[in-house]
């Protein structure tokens, strides 16, 4: 028996070699990279160089030789990216720059690589701001007078008012560096001939290899002649990134991603872009960019007066992969790190795109990482990709969303995400969807077994949501995923969106451990679950504080007007407050007519889908502080425009605050969960209806203490069957009833309840609520 075990030993060893034997051989198939001419060299020198010459004097020539790629700092004198941003009534108007600003003057002073953004807000004697540093600081540059406005390193810009009507606001950004790319053609001693001249004379300009070209040849090659890629150990810099077009079947592959890295810290674009094609597998790299974590509120939306739409990550931009409708990808053990745009992001056409063309149709991220990035993770920009698996990647210190994805069927699963932002499912809106959505739909998602740890930051500040469905996600489990010590909220299952957006619904949110404990920093006022959306499930999830009760934290919340909601069998401990429902509030933006307003974008009543109920018979409240002023009912609402329309007219104006609920069952059922050590265990303080449950539930005092009521009832619930305990303290009762917006009795059924260690069982907010509860 032990002579079988050795010889089966021996087999396998065997094997073993073969297997490696054959791999070898495989490789020398392979296209390499170093037989292009890429030199995986972090090597530098000083030089000397000439305006007008293609000759430059280097201290010593090192590794260089003919043939291969450089680049030259300090030499080459240019502006690039000159893009107009605006009007600014125009909500994503760009284009680029013309002849409206002319630039002049720069001379590296103060620095190789500046941005510039002019910003000139709208009105009628139009002048500009400017800045240097994305936005961080800003100085008066003077009006648009045709004149020389001087701003940093020698810059000057002069503006043509007769270009464009200024008044009504715009922002411009241009780049300005003295990088100069090229090819080295010959070697005489210390003198490199390049290909390009010179056109600013330097002492004190530094040579470096740049080999996105020879990367470029080889890939081309193995793609001309159906083979793969290979890149030996080394640091590859790259002024500009690698593109895969219409390959048919390629893997292009590292030695390894510890001793392989594609540095675009000096360049733009992405590392390696797909375009098209059947079939791409990436392995083994790890991919450098510009921006980073501590970099991460420059990198996002920037603010200005003149104009929307301007994101700082596209003023330096650099990806780590960018796909494009091709069909099937595999990115195995790939790193970004410091990438200003998405690290990982993909983007394409639909399947049901006339005439039908190439789609992605799978693509999996494995064991990956983004960090320390200036934006998002992973990303899916359009809702034409499908089969998108992020599977046991690393994510933490990303400025930006940890996933976002408009795609169709989305697997998040085993990730680790420390101090990054939102998962965010969704995000479709007329920019990036297309007419298919009510079909086929998009924003599938299943969010499982990942962990989170640290808090939820977008644009390095704390406080963004961990996991959140949102504008027309329908579809989605979020399940088993742990929080631990985390200091944002958890998931928001979101049914809010604007007129740019589609509602999300059909989510369901299991077995989730959600730790919302701080261990440092201020305690940032939190959630563990929220839910406004439609066809929502919230069960079998614990949601605690470690310690002392944390008074900014709430276990579970309901936001009207969802509907169809079931939140059960779950454990919430030691939060300010243990479970919450609120209203659906909002303020007229517009007033068509006496029958006819609009709500803005930001409004708590959301947008409706086209064939929904859209609020067609809706009660509206109208409010002064917090009492009712009157009501209406409203005829129908337009899911386009948002404008909705009443059945009889109201003397309306702009401001005027409205609450909204259905005339039928909400059916929100809330049972069978577990309260305990909360400061406010149960706040239902929403409408409700006749299908608003309560029930089988216990709630408990624990160590709390300051426990005014176990349950405040503000709106039309059910109340059956649960138990109350240990509600004992001077001034406190189990259940407090309060008056509806009318200030009158809602006549809620109230039976069942077992008040164990509850001196007070009843407290009231005005006379007679008791007694108008059917019991």
């Amino acid at each position: 028996m032990l002579k079988a075990c050795r010889l089966t030993l021996v087999s396998l060893t065997l094997l073993g070699v073969l297997a490696w034997s054959v791999s070898a051989q495989e490789k020398s198939a392979w296209v390499n990279a170093r037989d292009c001419g890429a030199s995986g060299s972090q090597y530098s020198t000083g030089a000397v160089t000439v305006a007008g010459s293609n000759q430059i004097t280097v201290q010593d020539v090192g590794d260089f030789q003919v043939g291969q790629g450089v680049m030259v700092s300090r030499c080459n004198v240019r502006y690039l990216r000159k893009m107009l941003y605006g009007p600014k009534k125009v909500l994503q108007g760009s284009r680029a720059l013309k002849d409206e600003v002319e630039m002049r003057g720069y001379d590296g002073a103060a620095g190789s690589w500046l941005i510039y953004v002019l910003d000139v807000a709208p009105g009628p004697n139009p002048s500009f701001r400017w800045s240097d540093d994305i936005g961080r600081t800003w100085h008066q540059g003077g009006p648009l007078d045709r004149e020389w406005h001087a701003l940093s390193g020698g810059t000057e810009v002069r503006f043509a008012p007769d270009k464009l009507d200024w008044t009504e606001g715009y922002a411009v950004t241009f780049s300005a560096r003295d990088q100069l790319v090229t090819r080295i053609e010959k070697i005489e001693g210390k003198v490199l001939t390049l290909r390009d001249p010179a056109n600013r004379s330097a002492n004190d300009a530094v040579v470096r290899h740049c080999d996105n070209s020879a990367l470029q040849d080889a890939i081309d090659k193995a793609l001309k002649e159906k083979r793969n890629v290979f890149v030996p150990p080394g640091w590859y810099r790259l002024a500009a990134g690698l593109r895969i077009r219409n390959a048919s079947s390629l893997t292009f592959e590292g030695a390894s991603a510890e001793n392989v890295t594609f540095d675009i810290s000096e360049g733009e674009g992405a590392c390696v872009t797909l375009s098209v094609g059947e079939e791409v597998n990436l392995r083994n790299f790890t991919m450098l960019g510009n921006t980073g974590f501590a970099d991460a509120d420059i990198a996002g939306y920037l603010n200005v007066a003149g104009a929307w739409g301007l994101w700082g990550m596209s003023l330096r931009p650099c990806n780590a992969v960018s796909i494009s409708s091709t069909e099937r990808v595999l990115v195995e053990n790939c790193h970004a790190r410091k990438m200003s745009c998405e690290a990982f992001v993909s983007g394409g056409n639909s399947r049901a795109v006339k005439p039908p063309g190439k789609h992605t149709i799978s693509t999996t991220y494995l064991r990956c990482s983004a960090i320390d990035c200036g934006r998002n993770a992973f990303n899916d920009v359009l809702c034409g990709s499908e089969n998108t698996s992020v599977l046991y990647c690393r994510i933490v210190d990303v400025g930006g969303c940890s996933w976002e994805g408009a795609g169709r069927f989305i697997r998040f699963i085993g990730n680790y995400v420390r101090n990054s932002g939102t998962v965010a499912m969704g995000n479709l809106g007329p920019l990036n969807h297309d007419e298919t959505y009510p079909d086929l739909g998009a924003g599938q998602h299943i969010i499982a077994d990942n962990v989170f740890e640290g808090g939820g930051y977008y644009g390095g500040k704390i406080g963004s949501c961990a996991v959140v469905t949102c504008h027309g996600s329908t579809q989605v489990i979020i399940r088993n995923n742990l929080f631990v010590n985390f200091n944002s909220p958890a998931i928001y299952a979101n049914g809010w969106c604007d007129t740019r957006h589609y509602p999300a619904a059909n989510t369901i949110i299991t077995g989730n451990i959600v730790d919302l404990s701080c261990l440092a920093g201020a305690s940032v006022p939190r959630c563990g679950v929220e839910i406004s959306a439609n066809e929502t499930i919230a069960a079998n999830n614990q949601i605690y504080v470690r310690g002392a009760v944390d008074p900014t934290v709430t276990g579970i919340r309901l936001r009207e007007p969802a509907l169809n909601v079931n939140v059960h069998d779950n454990l919430i401990r030691n939060c300010g407050t243990g479970i919450a429902t609120l209203r659906a509030q909002g303020r007229v933006a517009e007033v068509i007519d006496k029958q006819t307003f609009m709500l803005p974008g930001s409004s708590g009543v959301p947008m409706v889908r086209a064939g929904s109920h859209g609020y067609r018979g809706w009660q509206v409240v109208w409010l002064q502080g917090d009492k009712a002023a009157g009501t209406s009912t409203i005829e129908s609402c337009d899911p386009e425009t948002f404008r909705f329309k009443l059945t009889q007219p109201r003397d309306m104006k702009v401001g005027d605050v409205l609450e909204i609920y259905p005339p039928y069952g909400a059916n929100w059922d809330l049972h069978d969960n577990t309260i305990s050590d909360c400061t406010h265990p149960v706040f239902l303080d929403s409408y409700g209806s006749g299908t608003s449950l309560f029930r089988g539930n216990t709630i408990t005092r624990g160590g709390a203490t300051g426990v005014k009521e176990a349950l405040a009832l503000k709106g039309r619930f059910t109340v059956v069957d649960n138990t109350f305990s240990g509600f004992d303290e001077a001034g406190s009762v189990a259940l407090g009833l309060y008056p509806d917006r009318w200030g009158k009795a809602m006549n809620n059924l109230c039976r069942g309840n077992v008040f164990e260690g509850c001196p007070a069982v009843v407290g009231e907010g005005a006379k007679g609520l008791w007694d108008a509860t059917q019991r």
